[in-house]
Order: C-alpha cells, then structure tokens, then sequence
C-alpha cells in the first residue's frame, strides 16, 4: 500500500514537471530555442491565480481566477516574444539563453516585490478533501492535477494534429523557412506558440499551488522539469510528459529507499544515463535536415 500510495504521489509531481517540460518542448519545436524562464513563468502563474482568487487579494471565484491567471500568462508569454525574442533573431543561441535566464530573475524579483517572499498558499476547493479507493487514500487535489493533465493532453493533441493552426505550428517547427515560402505567418507562429507556452506553464503552476505552498524560488522546479523534458525528448511533446512521470515518480521512491543527502540528485543522474545510451531522450523525435 505505501508503494501505492508513492506512485500516486510520483505521478501527481510528474504530472506538473510534465507541464513545465511541455513548455520547454513547444518553444524549442517552434524557434530552436530554449527559454529557461519556462518555470518562473509557472510560478508567476500560479501567484497571478493567488492574486486573483484569494480572499486577502481580489477574491474573485476559484474557477474565474483559474481561466484569468491561463489567458495573463497567455499574454505574458506572447508579449515577451514580441518585445524581446524577435529582436534577437540570427543571433547565437547563447544571447537567448542568457536574456531568459535574465527574465528568470525579473520574474522572480516582480512576484517578491508583489507578493513577498513567504510561502503563501492558494485557496482552492480540493485542498485538504481526501479520496478513498479501497484500502488507498489520496488528496483530491493529486487526483486533479492528474485528471487535468490527461484533459489538457488530449487536448493539445488534438489542437496540433486537427486545426489549421496548429498543423501550422508543427510545419513552423519542422522547417521555417518552407513554412514560410508556403504562405504560414512563421513570425506570428512563433509568437502564439509562447503563448500557448505561457498559458501551460499557468495551468502547471494552478495544480502546483493546489498542493501545496508557493513563493518565487519555486520556479527553480523549472530545473527539474528541464531535466525531464531531455530524458523524454528535447524535441518530443509526448516524451516531455514521459519525462515528467518519470522524474515525479523517482522523486518519492529516491527519498524513501535513497539516503536524504542523495535523493534530490537521482533525477539528475537519471538524465546523464539517459545522455549516455540515448543522446535524443526516449521519445526522441530527430529528423534529418537536408542542405
């Protein structure tokens, strides 16, 4: 039973890395690019739901500051492609990953500044409600955060292989300048695909919030979720959630049967094996480029 009740916990905490690495995948797919911001950007999510739903705050309905929180990251996201990343087209990727890690740092500056540096939690209708299943008992709220993650998968899925837009997102990411040449707004695509980047990355840190407590060093999980999304597949969507479940369920197996002093490394040591015999990830997904 409590190898259960591990696994249903790895699985609730592989389920937000899943998120955040879903994140990282969408903007590398679209613009060859790795935005290290992705979990800061979870983090200012999760604190804009705070703001909005929490009775000291705004204290607007659970639901309403949920769909609020997505569209700001939304628009968070599109903004800083469209002010900052644009303007560093053909430069080496060395300069965007030092401008995100920068924007790490602002986001994490503006969320102290706003909401301070105490863990806060965010009131939700699932915290504290437990589920029986037999002899297992589970929080409603790790129920919901797999629940949703499974909805907004298919979703996504759904969204990429069956609209217009989306099927143009994927031609973007395979070859920009094809897409282009066929007519697909490649700049504007890059541009909605950091939206959509942000309004994930909201979504993961909404179930992270219903968890537990926030405060701004928690976008350091963008870390781990960056772990996860290089042993599924820096360029696979489904390998970025692969990846997540199985650092989420290392994390609680590591810290029960692993020394505490070495737990938090076992994800890391996992992802350098994985570097070792499969340099792609699991589900890597490379394609030749033809000169």
């Amino acid at each position: 039973m409590e190898v259960l009740q591990l696994i249903v916990s790895g699985l609730a905490n592989g389920c937000v890395y899943g998120l955040i690495a879903l994140g990282f995948v969408l903007i590398y797919k679209a613009t060859e690019q790795v935005n290290f911001a992705q979990g800061d950007m979870m983090m200012l999510g999760a604190f804009i739901a705070l703001g909005l739903g929490n009775d000291a705050y705004l204290g607007i309905p659970f639901g309403l500051a949920c769909v609020g929180a997505v569209l700001a990251m939304a628009a968070v996201g599109w903004s800083i492609e469209r002010a900052v990343l644009r303007r560093l087209l053909g430069q080496p990727q060395i300069a965007v990953m030092i401008l995100t890690i920068a924007l790490g740092f602002l986001l994490r500056f503006v969320a102290g500044a706003i909401w301070g540096h105490d863990p806060l939690t965010f009131e939700n209708p699932v915290a504290g409600t437990n589920v029986r299943l037999g002899a297992l008992v589970v929080g409603l709220d790790e129920v919901t955060v797999i629940a949703v993650t499974v909805l907004l998968t298919v979703a996504l899925f759904a969204f990429f292989g069956r609209t217009r837009l989306g099927i143009a997102m994927q031609a973007s990411s395979q070859n920009q300048l094809a897409a282009y040449y066929m007519g697909i707004p490649v700049k504007r695509i890059h541009g909605l695909t950091w939206a959509l980047a942000g309004a994930t990355a909201a979504v993961a840190g909404i179930l992270l919030a219903s968890k537990g407590s926030i405060d701004p060093s928690t976008g350091f999980l963008g870390i781990k979720a960056f772990a996860a999304a290089v042993i599924g597949g820096f360029g696979s969507l489904p390998g970025a959630l692969a990846g997540g479940l199985i650092v989420g369920l290392i994390e609680p197996f590591a810290s029960r049967y692993v020394a505490a002093g070495y737990a938090q490394i076992v994800p890391y040591a996992v992802m350098l094996v994985v570097l070792v015999i499969r340099p792609h990830g699991i589900l890597a997904q490379v394609h030749a480029k033809k000169v």
